[in-house]
């Protein structure tokens, strides 16, 4: 299992994910389609290039919350999360175009033990992601419940 248990991560602990994406046109027009989303500024080239200060059709701000945060459940949440609790402060303070590439980092804001779920903590990750340029493109602040590393695991570890 990829991901980490709540009692092995720690406030200030750093993730930089390896792996990188690549955003293509189709991503961009399905995810904006399927999600029935009729905004120009993803879908009509010729508009964008007219009447916008881009010239060019933006990346779906709702693609790019997507893609950041599942580009850090390999390392993070794979197989431990029970729940996702709450995306808050989301940003996009530079746009996305087809063709970027971005990388992401998650720092774990925030720990503290369920009162409900005596084998979870909810755990509070800051989700960054920055293009091919080093631009920070994206960031937010997601919650989760996540599984504390089970007894019998413990025992065979010791």
């Amino acid at each position: 299992m990829a991901g980490i248990y709540f009692d092995e991560l720690k406030v200030g602990q750093l993730f930089r994910h390896t792996l990188r994406r690549t955003i293509t046109e189709a991503d961009n027009v399905f995810f904006t389609a399927l999600t029935h989303n009729p905004a120009l500024l993803h879908l009509d080239e010729e508009y964008c290039r007219e009447h916008t200060e881009f010239g060019q059709r933006l990346v779906n701000s709702a693609f790019t919350l997507g893609l950041m945060v599942g580009i850090s459940v390999g390392d993070t949440t794979l197989g431990t999360a029970v729940a996702n609790l709450g995306w808050d402060e989301v940003r996009f303070p530079k746009p996305l175009f087809h063709g970027d590439t971005i990388r992401v980092e998650t720092e774990v804001a925030e720990l503290r033990e369920s009162r409900s779920r005596p084998n979870a903590g909810i755990v509070t990750f800051i989700h960054r992601a920055y293009n091919q340029h080093g631009d920070l493109v994206a960031s937010c602040r997601r919650s989760g419940l996540q599984l504390k590393r089970p007894a019998d695991t413990e025992e065979r570890s010791a």
